[in-house]
């Protein structure tokens, strides 16, 4: 018989220390220790992966933690395999928590003869015997629909909204923009949130990667800017931005980012930028470079996501998390001033 509100954690190697974080949340509300079963992902010579389930986990309510992060295909494959682990040892219902779903940017075909990848992963995942997806802030919102699965899509929006009102004194200062026209309803989310102005960076691309112009479209002048979005990964456009925010006479320039692939000179170029902050979650696992920058600061997700595994094994709503008087309590050790 299926026990309800006892979810078992099982964590691959991609982020042990918010799979960790999780299971203390978890803990804390269950007023008893919650560990991540014992488990085994190792590596043969030639790179193939293995995985042993050290405990029993037959008609067990299952969440496998993993982001598929650098190295996504290695990540990618140990979620696959540890999916397989618990499908064969009968266990009750398997959702996959995937913190940074990777391969969500090539979610449609922009030219000729090229792959719908993210669509590719939906079908392995689901062909693995995986039955429920949780991920945070897709690329793509329609990405939900390549999964014939639920898919729970949690928003970093809440809890960026109640880290800005801790950190910034004078909210109506505060000019809350999109670094390009897509992310534009993510942006607004979020202005909305904290009753701030809009504005829009609307660059032009000659290549993938390669920013032609960019143009502000909005008042900026003596505003603090904070730029919203996804993914930071080269930190190339977003540092643009921020100087071209600052040349338009913004007073400051804060960036707030879901997931920090921050790859090749990222950190680097962070460090060196007018940004004042550069704020991301732990959805990708930190290195010690992005640890150390001075101007980075992360936002932890483990409260976030530690609630939203209990109301799944529970069944209840995980949309009501989005609701600030529903969060606020989840993230009271961290903003003890929310109101």
């Amino acid at each position: 018989m299926h026990q309800l509100f006892r979810p078992k954690l099982i964590a691959g190697n991609s982020n042990q220390p918010l799979a960790k974080g999780i299971a203390r949340r978890i803990s804390i509300h269950r007023g008893e220790p919650v560990s991540l079963v014992d488990t085994r992902v190792e590596r043969f010579n030639d790179a193939e992966i293995f995985v042993e389930v050290y405990e029993n986990v037959r008609g067990e309510d299952m969440f496998i933690i993993q982001s598929t992060s650098n190295p996504a295909n290695d990540n990618l494959m140990e979620l696959l395999i540890m999916c397989d682990a618990l499908r064969r040892s009968s266990a009750y219902r398997i959702t996959a928590v995937i913190p940074y779903f990777g391969y969500a940017r090539q979610d449609r075909r922009t030219k000729a003869r090229t792959p719908i990848s993210a669509k590719l992963v939906a079908n392995l995942l689901t062909q693995a015997g995986i039955e429920r997806i949780l991920t945070m802030d897709l690329h793509a919102a329609q990405i939900q629909g390549f999964f014939d699965v639920p898919v729970d899509n949690l928003y970093a929006s809440p809890v960026f909204a109640l880290d800005i009102r801790h950190h910034f004194k004078d909210l109506k200062r505060i000019t809350v923009v999109s670094p390009d026209v897509g992310g534009v309803a993510r942006a607004r989310e979020l202005a909305e949130r904290i009753d701030a102005d809009l504005a829009i960076v609307d660059k032009r691309r000659s290549a993938p990667g390669v920013v032609d112009s960019m143009t502000v479209i909005g008042e900026v002048k003596d505003r603090i800017c904070i730029i919203v979005d996804d993914i930071c990964d080269t930190a190339g456009t977003l540092v643009k931005a921020a100087d071209l925010l600052k040349s338009q006479g913004a007073a400051e320039v804060h960036s707030y980012i879901t997931h920090g692939v921050l790859s090749g000179p990222a950190v680097e170029r962070v460090t060196k930028s007018s940004m004042k902050s550069l704020v991301i979650t732990d959805s990708i696992q930190p290195t010690e470079a992005v640890k150390k920058a001075k101007n980075i600061r992360i936002v932890p997700m483990a409260p976030f996501f530690g609630q939203a595994i209990l109301n799944i094994a529970n069944g209840t709503s995980v949309s009501s998390l989005f609701k600030s008087e529903t969060l606020e309590p989840i993230y009271e050790a961290l903003y003890p001033t929310a109101e």
